[in-house]
């Protein structure tokens, strides 16, 4: 974990102090700014392993810092947001985030959920179950759903014949629907094993992904089961 480099950008002095001290006694690098075009600056020049960003920092904004970096990179996300307010959990996620942790946190919680992030990105080891993700990558193959391709090995998908570009969480997410199709799939299901919530989750994280998932495969590809989840239509 010593290796893994973290882009903090936070305005509040106190926080942005007290949260790095407290990530680089975990073993975490911290390059610590206030605002968000020194973020953009400091992701470009040293292109972090994880960024964790405030959604409302100077210059440039959290949610506009995130559509920046996800032009330009799949890097993992997290978004810091003082409410648990559902425009800047949504905004953060369609924006291409990752996860969110509301302020005020726990020191302890936040790097639970960076490790999480950081295992679905294949950055870190540690502990989890096996995942569809998992399972698929051993078993290798090209799984079709009509006109959608699903390369489990190469971790590529195509849509017509034509790439189709997806995040890690977006691959993981398709992966658990690819390995199941025609099953529903309950959002605590998929927060445990996509996002590796061994703890309650908010469901919003599942429902925004997913809408960016279709947005790329097709909007009819997933169906939504309502009052239990989503399938996979094969």
């Amino acid at each position: 974990m010593a290796d893994t480099h973290v882009l903090f950008v936070e305005d509040d002095d106190v926080i942005r102090e007290a949260t790095q001290l407290a990530l680089e006694r975990d073993g975490f690098e911290v390059t610590a700014v206030p605002d968000g075009l020194t973020g953009l600056e400091k992701f470009r020049a040293h292109q972090p392993d994880i960024a964790l960003l405030d959604v409302m920092v100077p210059g440039l904004d959290g949610v506009s810092l995130c559509r920046r970096i996800r032009d330009e990179s799949t890097v993992p996300v997290i978004m810091l947001s003082a409410r648990a307010d559902s425009i800047d959990v949504v905004l953060g996620l369609e924006a291409g985030a990752d996860d969110y942790v509301t302020k005020p946190f726990d020191g302890a919680v936040l790097v639970a959920r960076i490790r999480a992030v950081l295992r679905r990105f294949g950055h870190a080891s540690g502990p989890g179950g096996a995942s569809a993700a998992d399972d698929a990558q051993l078993e290798g193959g090209v799984l079709t759903f009509g006109d959608l391709e699903v390369d489990t090995e190469g971790m590529e998908v195509r849509k017509g014949g034509r790439s189709v570009a997806l995040t890690p969480t977006e691959m993981r997410l398709l992966l658990e629907f690819s390995a199941a199709p025609g099953t529903v799939l309950s959002r605590d299901r998929l927060l445990e094993r996509v996002w590796d919530y061994g703890w309650g989750g908010d469901t919003r994280v599942v429902d925004v992904h997913v809408q960016r998932l279709r947005g790329k495969i097709g909007q009819d590809r997933i169906e939504t089961v309502r009052g239990f989840g989503y399938k996979l239509r094969g």
